[in-house]
């Protein structure tokens, strides 16, 4: 097997490289598909370097990093406001069939590229962290809740039955004072001008909601309206989107901004009518408990939630997969000395 580092002057020739291998690599994630590496990837990766497995002169890994001032950024751009746009599901693409050594030797390549001291892998699986060598310097682990719909559908199909009591009253009673409005409607957006407009009233609800709590949400800057809209544009060309509407009455209850790819569902984001809510209204709980139960009717795999411990996505998920945040440093460097001492004395192990 040959690694090759090489450093990336085109990225549009690299996206086609990238969509071509695409159909190659099982279990493909949104996070890892062109469409979104490769949305405004010219603004986002100042000095991205491309390492590529090979063997027997058949392609068997991809992975994009970007270098910045030491650090090697997994997908991402190693400045914070360029990744903005959350990654989860990250991880180099694998062709059918190549084990989990093009992983390991992919990533330990990337020690090898000058200048780079620290490896970020950022919503990454466990083995895509472990795989990396080194010792995590910083390191944290979030659960990603999701509904596995085939599960559900083996046992019988009827998900709103497998959820607890309270889940299932808080739901029903939410839909019924909805439904007294009028009625019910969950709608996808099918044009982009229907999804740009739709796009810009989730973004004033989200934010409004997000103003409430005194924090900035996940739109608050120019660039991250730019990537969104842009996100969309390509999403929905690809039929990768689904960007949602419940109404009730004609008012709108919600908007749900979530992705679809070989047949996982991610809920990124979400824009909710709370102060129109009343004292019964869950607009969120209404909004996904329907989203769910159309994921379901589709023939889709799962519903994911995406990584975080708020208390619907607990609710609402059947099943969890953790994704770790890494900071990877050589483990006989100073600060891999220093997180080794540190791992010691708390006496966690790995």
């Amino acid at each position: 097997m040959r690694i090759d580092i090489i450093p990336v002057r085109c990225l549009a020739a690299l996206g086609e490289t990238w969509r071509a291998f695409e159909a190659e690599v099982p279990g493909l994630s949104f996070f890892q598909s062109w469409t979104w590496i490769g949305c405004l990837a010219e603004e986002r990766f100042g000095d991205p370097l491309l390492l590529r497995a090979e063997a027997g002169g058949r392609l068997l890994g991809l992975a994009l990093f970007n270098r910045r001032r030491g650090r090697l950024c997994l997908a991402e751009s190693g400045e914070a406001g360029l990744d903005a746009p959350f990654i989860e599901h990250n991880a180099p693409l694998l062709a059918a069939g190549a084990g989990p050594e093009v992983l390991a030797a992919l990533l330990r390549a990337a020690w090898s590229v000058p200048g780079a001291r620290r490896l970020v892998l950022s919503g990454v699986p466990p083995p895509v962290a472990a795989a990396a060598g080194g010792v995590a310097f910083r390191r944290q682990e979030r659960q990603a809740p999701f509904v596995d719909l085939d599960a559900v559908r083996a046992a019988g199909g009827e998900w709103m039955a497998s959820l607890s009591a309270n889940t299932r009253y808080q739901i029903r009673r939410s839909l019924r004072r909805y439904a007294a409005r009028g009625a019910l409607a969950l709608e996808r957006a099918a044009t982009e001008a229907e999804a740009l407009a739709w796009l810009e009233a989730l973004v004033a609800l989200h934010e409004a909601s997000w103003r409430a709590r005194g924090q900035p949400g996940a739109f608050a800057t120019p660039f991250l309206r730019r990537f969104h809209r842009a996100l969309v544009t390509r999403a929905l060309a690809r039929d990768e989107l689904d960007l949602l509407r419940l109404t009730a009455g004609g008012e709108a209850v919600g908007y749900l901004y979530n992705f679809r790819l070989r047949g996982r569902v991610y809920a990124y984001q979400s824009g909710l009518d709370h102060a129109g809510a009343g004292a019964h209204g869950k607009p969120g709980l209404s909004c996904h408990a329907l989203a769910v139960e159309r994921a379901l009717a589709a023939g889709e795999g799962a519903y994911d939630f995406l990584a975080g411990a708020d208390r619907y996505k607990r609710s609402l998920a059947n099943a969890a997969a953790p994704l770790l945040w890494v900071e990877a440093v050589p483990a006989w460097s100073v600060p891999g000395l220093v997180a080794r001492l540190r791992r010691a004395v708390s006496g966690r192990e790995g």
